[in-house]
């Protein structure tokens, strides 16, 4: 039997130069990184993977691909924590908050960070919602 020795982060983005920085210091971290560039790639890549966390950008080929996709990984594996990551709030003003009874009720993710966190605020995420 196969025994998973390090925790695997699914990040998906549009932006190749996000998914590289983020790769880097996830595995700085200790944590294996698989990624996808886009919702499409996504959607191929997440039927043949098992991974513990999903990090996925909001706006990639479409302004709700964010939305669709953790709905879809939702289906598939509901018990995976989802991060949805933007800078959608730096760039339109919109704000979304998973506190609120009726975003939580449409937003299927398991919290919802605005980009350019810190290394220490994304690994204290990481493991609350992996419970470590």
């Amino acid at each position: 039997m196969e025994t998973k020795d390090k925790i695997t982060i699914f990040l998906v983005d549009d932006d190749t130069d996000y998914i590289f920085q983020m790769t880097k210091m996830l595995e700085k971290m200790g944590y294996e990184v698989i990624s996808a560039c886009g919702q499409k790639e996504a959607e191929e890549v997440i039927d043949k993977i098992n991974p513990d966390l999903a990090i996925i950008d909001l706006m990639m080929e479409n302004k709700d691909s964010g939305f669709i996709l953790s709905h879809r990984i939702k289906q598939r594996f509901p018990d995976l924590p989802v991060i949805i990551a933007t800078a959608l709030t730096a760039e339109t003003g919109m704000i979304f908050s998973l506190e609120d009874a009726a975003d939580k009720e449409w937003i299927k993710a398991d919290a919802y960070l605005e980009k350019g966190l810190r290394p220490d605020q994304l690994h204290r995420e990481i493991s609350k919602l992996l419970k470590l």
